[in-house]
C-alpha cells in the first residue's frame, strides 16, 4: 500500500475553490463513505478547515487512486474537475509523508506556528476512526503526525512570540504589567482587531471590561458578550480612571484623546500605571501622550514591528521545527520499510512450523512405543532446534538495511518461499 495526500490549500487556491471542495457537516461523513466505496483506496482521513482541504489515503496503485479521487470530488460537489483541477496538488509516498508531518506541526499554515490545526487534525483522525476509514497505515501516520507536533512545540519556541496585531498588543500587556489577572481593560470604539484583543486578554485572566462606543446599542450588545460594563462615549474618559488598559479603534478622523487630557486623568489616577493601544488608522489617541510619566502607548505600526520581529524569531525556530520533522519522517518511512519482510517472516514461520510438524508426526507414528512423556522432549527439542535455525534469517528480515529488498528476495529463494503467503499478499 502507498500513501497519497490529494489537496488545496490557502496556497494554492482562493477561498471561493475551498469553499466548493470544502466536507462541512454532513458532507464529512458521506464524502468519506463516498471516498472508502472507490476501488483501489483502503483508508481514507480527511482535512477540512478554512485554509485547507486535504484528502490523506493508503491506496494500491497511485495514478488510478488519483484518477478516481479527483472525479469523485467533481461529482460529490457537483463542480467541474477544470474548474478546480489546477489548484490541487499530490503527494505520494516520502513526500506525502512530510507533508502530513509539516501540516501537523503548522510548518504550513498561513500564520506559522498557530496552535489550530493541531486541533483540526486530531478531529479529522477522530471523526476517521468513528466512521472506520482508517487503518493500520493511517492510524500510525495520524499518531506520528501528532506527536510530531508535540514535540516541535516542546523543542522549539515556534508557538511563541505573538504574530497578530490583537496578539502582539496582550504580549506586551503582560510584559508590562506581569499579572494580568485582576486588571481592567476598556474598549474604545468596537473594531475588529480591539475585541479580538480583549479576548486575548479575557483569557490572560482580566476580569473586567469597558466599552464605549459612539454607538451606545452596540456597545451595550459587545459588553454584554464580554460579561463586561457599557458606558456612553461621551463618559470615557471618566472611566479610564479605573482602566488598567485601553485598546482604542473608534474610526474617528481626528484624536478622540490628547496630552492634557491624559495629563489629568493620571493626576487623578495618582500616576497608575496604564497601557494605551491606538489601532485605529489614523491615530486617535495623541502620541505626545507617550512623553508622559507612566504611560506605555503604542500605536498599529509599533505592533506591526513587534510581529515583524516575532516572526522572523519564528521562521528560525520553523527551520529547527522543520529538522525535527525530517527525524520523524525518517523514522516512519523506516517503519514502513518494514511492513515489506512481514510476510516473508510469516512465511518463513509457516514453513518452518509446517515441516516441524510433518517430520514430528512421521517420527511419532515409527515410535509408537515411546512413552507420552519422551514425545514431549522431542517435539520440545524439535520447537527449538526450529525456532534456532530460522533466527538468523528473521533477524536479517527485520533488520533495518538498504539492501531489504534485496535481503528479502534472497530469503525467499533459499528457503523456497515462493506462491506462499508472501505472493498472495
Amino acid at each position: 500500500m502507498k500513501i497519497l495526500v490529494i489537496g488545496v490549500n490557502h496556497k494554492t487556491a482562493d477561498v471561493e475553490v475551498r469553499e466548493k471542495l470544502a466536507f462541512n457537516g454532513e458532507k464529512l461523513s458521506k464524502g468519506i463513505a463516498g471516498l472508502c466505496a472507490l476501488k483501489n483506496i483502503n483508508e481514507v482521513v480527511l482535512l477540512s478547515t478554512c485554509n485547507r482541504v486535504e484528502l490523506y489515503a493508503s491506496v494500491d496503485n497511485t495514478e488510478t487512486a488519483i484518477n478516481r479521487i479527483k472525479v469523485f470530488l467533481s461529482e460529490f460537489h457537483a463542480i467541474p474537475l477544470e474548474s478546480f483541477e489546477s489548484s490541487l496538488y499530490v503527494l505520494c509516498g516520502t513526500e506525502a509523508v512530510r507533508h502530513i508531518l509539516r501540516v501537523a506541526s503548522s510548518l504550513d499554515s498561513m500564520v506559522l506556528g498557530e496552535p489550530q490545526i493541531l486541533g483540526q487534525l486530531k478531529d479529522a483522525f477522530s471523526t476517521a476512526l468513528k466512521e472506520k476509514s482508517s487503518g493500520i497505515l493511517l492510524n500510525k501516520l495520524m499518531k506520528k503526525a501528532i506527536s510530531t507536533a508535540k514535540r516541535t512545540r516542546t523543542e522549539t519556541k515556534i508557538a511563541e512570540n505573538a504574530v497578530s496585531i490583537s496578539f502582539a498588543a496582550v504580549e506586551l500587556a503582560k510584559k508590562i504589567f506581569n499579572d494580568l489577572s485582576g486588571m481592567s481593560v476598556m474598549l474604545l470604539g468596537a473594531g475588529e482587531m480591539a475585541e479580538l484583543a480583549a479576548r486575548h486578554l479575557l483569557n490572560c485572566g482580566v476580569k473586567n471590561v469597558i466599552v464605549a462606543n459612539r454607538t451606545y446599542e452596540t456597545g451595550c450588545r459587545l459588553a454584554e458578550e464580554f460579561c463586561g460594563k457599557p458606558v456612553r462615549f461621551e463618559e470615557f474618559k471618566s472611566e479610564m480612571l479605573f482602566s488598567d488598559i485601553v485598546i482604542c479603534s473608534t474610526g474617528a478622523p481626528a484624536y478622540v484623546l490628547n496630552r492634557d487630557d491624559m495629563h489629568t486623568i493620571m493626576k487623578e489616577r495618582r500616576q497608575k500605571p496604564v497601557f494605551l493601544i491606538d489601532i485605529s488608522v489614523p491615530r486617535n489617541i495623541d502620541p505626545d501622550i507617550n512623553k508622559l510619566e507612566n504611560i506605555y502607548l503604542y500605536d498599529v505600526d509599533d505592533l506591526q514591528e513587534v510581529v515583524n520581529t516575532n516572526m522572523t524569531e519564528r521562521q528560525k525556530e520553523a527551520d529547527l521545527a522543520g529538522e525535527i520533522v525530517e527525524e520523524e519522517v525518517e523514522s516512519f518511512m523506516r517503519w514502513i520499510s518494514s511492513l515489506k519482510a512481514v510476510p516473508a517472516i510469516i512465511s518463513l514461520r509457516q514453513k518452518a512450523e509446517m515441516i516441524r510438524s510433518e517430520e514430528f508426526s512421521r517420527l511419532r507414528n515409527r515410535l509408537k512405543s515411546v512413552s507420552d512423556e519422551d514425545m514431549q522432549a522431542i517435539e520440545y527439542m524439535a520447537a527449538a532446534i526450529t525456532n534456532k535455525l530460522i533466527h538468523a534469517p528473521m533477524v536479517a528480515l527485520k533488520d533495518d538495511c538498504e539492501d531489504r529488498q534485496e535481503m528479502i528476495a534472497l530469503i525467499k529463494k533459499l528457503y523456497a518461499l515462493n506462491g506462499d503467503h508472501d505472493d498472495k499478499k
